[in-house]
């Protein structure tokens, strides 16, 4: 039988994916721009977008998350258009998954597991490959319910005499005791990582946070001149850096840069990644980045700010800097000038406002309480 004409051209290895979205009647705008985001996650995990669909209803089906309708015009699209997966805007439950799968005949991804796949593709250091894998199994501890229907009798034979647990219970038990391992072997990381902490605390240090893609680590290269990997893809940088800027009278600010926040970002990974953000909440400053040039950066610092509040024990003294200037007109420029009040507004790519901003941070570290 002769291939379809798409999966001739289709790269190894590259799945294709339909994402479904679902949108309240007041929030459409605001699920396309969802929706848009979800398919650059996709892209950086590999994955090509085939197809999308909305769920346009106000409450959630509890067995399969939309509707009946919806769910066979779903099924008649990802055949259409002859998708591996099918990638859905937000978390679903296990018994909704099983239920898709079932009903799909395709695999089913939801948003958080999307985004810890990213995560694990993107580790390169131990810690951050141990907050991946922490953050991967408590997303996946409760969803281990009926993944051993096949195993429905207790285990047995050589070997499994004696405790009778069912395999379910057996797996429970392991990858409990592997989370217990790793919160222990994060703990370490973090003793060793408060030691270089404490040999900092007496310089003055700014953290750049921001939307994930904001363009924090060209900014941070500008600024420092680290060489820190710069990529346009959804978190290019998991693991914190940490530079020094020196200015000519020797006055020092270091700068860290940390990972790029994003909407509905996994509360699993907040907690995980917590060791690594500490360098934000420990920050004299925080240099929030914003990609002025992006039509939903508002959206983009509401979310940015929501996840702060969950990872700072107190409010930090925030400096508002928007990136990307070169994309944008004057009238765009004056305008947030003028809207965000002692904000920066500067091009990582072409380095304008870097000598004001720069000054900026050699005032504030001058100051006598940091001399």
């Amino acid at each position: 039988m002769k291939a379809k004409s798409h999966e001739v051209f289709r790269p190894p290895g590259a799945e294709r994916a339909l994402l479904v979205g679902h949108a309240a009647r007041d929030r459409e705008g605001e699920t396309a721009g969802s929706l848009d985001e979800l398919a650059l996650l996709a892209d950086t995990a590999g994955a090509r977008v085939a197809d999308r669909v909305v769920q346009r209803r106000g409450t959630i089906h509890p067995a399969t998350f939309i509707g009946k309708g919806k769910l066979a015009e779903v099924k008649e699209r990802a055949h259409d258009a002859d998708v591996d997966m099918v990638i859905f805007d937000d978390d679903l439950s296990p018994a909704q998954v099983r239920n898709l799968e079932k009903a799909l005949e395709r695999k089913v991804v939801d948003r958080s597991e999307l985004i810890l796949d990213i995560f694990a593709r993107r580790a390169r250091t131990r810690e951050s490959r141990l907050q991946v894998e922490l953050a991967q199994l408590e997303y996946t501890l409760p969803r281990l319910t009926g993944m051993w229907k096949h195993l429905e009798r207790q285990a047995g034979g050589i070997g499994t005499r004696g405790p009778g647990e069912t395999q379910l219970e057996t797996d429970r038990r392991l990858v409990g005791e592997r989370i217990a391992l790793l919160k222990r072997e994060l703990a370490a990381v973090e003793r060793e990582r408060e030691t270089q902490r404490s040999r900092r605390r007496r310089e003055f240090r700014t953290a750049i946070v921001g939307y994930t893609n904001a363009g924090k680590s060209t900014l941070f290269n500008r600024l420092t001149r680290a060489g820190v990997l710069v990529e346009n893809r959804l978190f290019a940088t998991l693991d914190s850096t940490t530079r020094r800027m020196v200015a000519p009278d020797r006055t020092v600010v270091l700068v860290t840069d940390t990972v790029g926040f994003i909407r509905k970002l996994p509360h699993h990974l907040v907690a995980s990644f917590h060791s690594t953000l500490v360098e934000a909440i420990e920050a004299d400053v925080l240099l929030h980045v914003v990609d002025a040039s992006d039509p939903l950066f508002r959206r983009r610092m509401t979310a940015v700010e929501q996840v702060l509040e969950k990872i700072l024990t107190e409010p930090r003294p925030t400096t508002l800097v928007f990136n990307k200037a070169d994309l944008i007109d004057a009238d765009r420029e004056a305008g947030l000038r003028a809207e965000f009040p002692g904000s920066f507004v500067v091009s990582a790519h072409t380095g304008e406002g870097f000598d004001t901003l720069r000054a900026q941070l050699f005032g504030l570290a001058a100051r006598p309480s940091f001399v």
